[in-house]
């Protein structure tokens, strides 16, 4: 993302959850908050992955996706490979992709999270 609000609501994002770990109501309104922002800038990528975020935060209480792994695709297996669950971790790469939009490894990552929200 661009706007510098946006950029220090991920840092504020990340500190809440890194001194809170997953708590909802202030972690949700962050996340719906960054998710205007993304509105704004275009991102719908960015917007449908922060939705189902929160969305899978309200169900299930926590963020039950799990990390992906360096070498997410082998080029002969089309799953995805993912690490052991660390809710905590995994919700704040999530986030943290969301800094850096030119990076198309981000973007990749962001495109298998959103799969993974939608397949859960």
């Amino acid at each position: 993302m661009k706007n510098p609000k946006a950029l220090k609501l991920v840092d504020k994002i990340i500190s809440n959850i890194n001194a809170k770990g997953i708590e909802n109501d202030t972690l949700i309104e962050d996340i719906k908050a960054l998710r205007a922002y993304a509105i704004e800038e275009e991102q719908p990528l960015v917007v449908k992955v922060l939705r189902l975020t929160y969305e899978h935060i309200e169900a299930n209480g926590t963020f039950l996706i799990p990390m992906l792994e360096d070498d997410a695709f082998d080029e002969d297996v089309e799953e995805v490979a993912t690490t052991e669950l660390n809710p905590v971790e995994s919700l704040q790469y999530v986030i943290m992709l969301t800094k850096n939009l030119v990076n198309k490894s981000n973007i990749s990552d962001l495109r298998e999270y959103k799969q993974m929200l939608l397949d859960y």
